[in-house]
Order: C-alpha cells, then sequence, then structure tokens
C-alpha cells in the first residue's frame, strides 16, 4: 500500500509558475513510477506527465511539453512536477499517481494508487 499527499496547488497568473509535490509513504516509493493527471471540470482526467522507476526517463502531454517537468527525489519519497509558464487551460485539480513499475505509464488504468488532489485555479 502506497498514500500519497500532493501540496504545491493554487492561484496564479498566467504566465507564473507553480511546484507541486506528492509525498509518498508505505511501500518503498522508488519502486513505483510516478505521474501526474489533472482534470478539469466536466472532463475526464488526463496523463500530464510520468517518470520511470528505473532509468528515470520522463513523457508528458502533448500540452505541456516544454513547460512542465516531472522530477522525483527516492531519497525523500517525493515526486514533483515543475509548472512553467502557465496558461488558464492548464486550470484542473491534479492529481499523483503510482505505477507498477513495468507498466506503460501512459495509461490511466495502469495507476494503482492515487492522491486526494491538488487544485491549480490560472487566471488570465
Amino acid at each position: 500500500q502506497v498514500q500519497l499527499v500532493e501540496s504545491g496547488g493554487g492561484l496564479v497568473q498566467a504566465g507564473g509558475s507553480l511546484r507541486l509535490s506528492c509525498a509518498a509513504s508505505g511501500r518503498t516509493f522508488s519502486s513505483y513510477a510516478m505521474g501526474w493527471f489533472r482534470q478539469a471540470p466536466g472532463k475526464e482526467r488526463e496523463f500530464v506527465a510520468a517518470i520511470r522507476r528505473s532509468s528515470g526517463s520522463t513523457s508528458y502531454a502533448d500540452s505541456v511539453q516544454g513547460r512542465f517537468t516531472i522530477s522525483r527525489d527516492n531519497a525523500k519519497n517525493t515526486a514533483y512536477l515543475q509548472m512553467n509558464s502557465l496558461k488558464p487551460e492548464d486550470t484542473a485539480v491534479y492529481y499523483c499517481a503510482a505505477a507498477a513499475p513495468l507498466s506503460n505509464v501512459l495509461l490511466i488504468t495502469n495507476y494503482n494508487y492515487w492522491g486526494q488532489g491538488t487544485q491549480v485555479t490560472v487566471s488570465s
């Protein structure tokens, strides 16, 4: 079992930055691939970014490529999402999630553990 708690959300103007954190407890954090997803009102939850367990390689949705950076610190059991050049369309609840190490990190159904979410609001 893994417990995930997100923090760092808030209200920011367009063009601004936020860094989200995802603190993990429970089973070994470094064993899991980590992902960030978001869900805007009236829309389905969508993939934002992921970082794999072993290689540390990353994947991003086209909509955030070049603006967002996912990272992890296994010593601190924490994953991060640095969000720069934020746009109003980035407004959503952001969730972190953990997936088994060999999973296809792009598929939401491969994520077994989820945080409660943190609200990000970008004003124009």
